[in-house]
């Protein structure tokens, strides 16, 4: 929802549930400084009408009364409009509490603070400790990459961004005008999923190769957004986790960890060297590169050359 919108439609909702009487239509316009601005009549009879559908929507309780003089009025009671108790057991409370510590950096820290604090405000049982409940466990999403939270209002507000990106295999960034449509934390590594507008279709970036600052357009989406934004399992194609194939590749001893978590087979070669079977899927020949002299490929041939074009073209740039 445009921000724009979304707070016409808090200001509408203040309006009708601070009221102690019905108001006019006549009255919510010269409220709302948005109402004043619609222009004509028929511009602000429209918008009103939309605005009003849309917060009943959202569950809120209008009313519409006739007044004396045969003006019709609206209204939101506090008392139809009132949340039920919230009952948490300790299990529940413990969940709360964990995800709540999740967060510990971006603007959703503060958020995830104050909303435990408003949940003791309104009955949390004081033996009870969120926090405590699982001391054991101290979950953690690092985010450490400065176009997290650009990129998480962007998806939130559904406004379109331009970033420059860096390829595994290119020594330049390239621009990319992108509209995001998730964030996804795989193995310790962010990705937006979104519409790549140069390509024309769907792409997965990893924000640790976004350079400079993330900037918004202002403009719509062009493509539809899908129901579900399979970020995971589109890395994991990428690093070879589906690969039904294996690659016979040279690792320089004491180097390339991740490499060595992957293998299926590990054998010393001499000389510094070890040779490893690790599972070969797309996208793994950029990870190789990743990887520099420390690797070289031995099988199939195919990704040898894959892996020495990449090479190339990084020496070349």
């Amino acid at each position: 929802m445009a921000i724009a919108k979304a707070e016409r439609l808090m200001n509408l909702a203040l309006c009708l549930l601070g009221a102690r009487r019905p108001l006019s239509k006549r009255e919510l316009r010269d409220s709302i400084e948005a109402y004043l601005e619609a222009g004509s009549d028929d511009s602000f009879n429209r918008m009103f009408e939309r605005d009003k559908d849309d917060l009943r929507e959202l569950g809120l309780v209008i009313e519409t009364v006739e007044g004396l003089d045969g003006e019709i009025g609206y209204l939101a009671r506090r008392d139809s409009n009132r949340l039920p108790p919230i009952t948490l057991d300790a299990e529940e409370a413990a969940a709360l509490g964990l995800a709540a510590k999740v967060w510990q950096q971006a603007r959703l820290a503060g958020a995830a603070s104050g909303a435990l604090q408003k949940l003791r405000a309104a009955g949390l049982p004081e033996d009870v400790d969120p926090y405590e409940a699982h001391s054991a466990l101290e979950p953690r999403i690092p985010v450490h990459e400065a176009a997290f939270e650009p990129l998480m209002l962007a998806c939130r507000d559904r406004r379109p961004v331009l970033f420059e990106y860096r390829k595994a295999n290119a020594a330049q960034p390239e621009p990319r005008h992108v509209e995001p449509w998730a964030l996804e934390c795989w193995r310790g590594h962010w990705y937006l999923a979104g519409f790549d507008r140069d390509r024309g279709a769907e792409r997965v970036f990893r924000l640790s190769r976004i350079t400079g600052k993330v900037r918004s357009r202002g403009a719509r989406f062009t493509a539809p957004v899908p129901d579900v934004v399979t970020v995971r399992e589109t890395v994991a194609s990428w690093a070879g986790e589906t690969a039904d194939r294996s690659a016979l590749i040279r690792l320089r001893a004491g180097a390339g960890y991740p490499l060595r978590a992957k293998a299926t087979a590990v054998r010393e070669h001499g000389d510094g060297w070890d040779e490893l079977e690790i599972p070969y899927g797309h996208g793994l020949d950029a990870w190789l590169v990743e990887f520099g002299p420390d690797v070289v490929v031995l099988e199939p041939a195919e990704l040898r050359a894959d892996v020495v074009d990449r090479l190339r073209a990084v020496a070349k740039g």
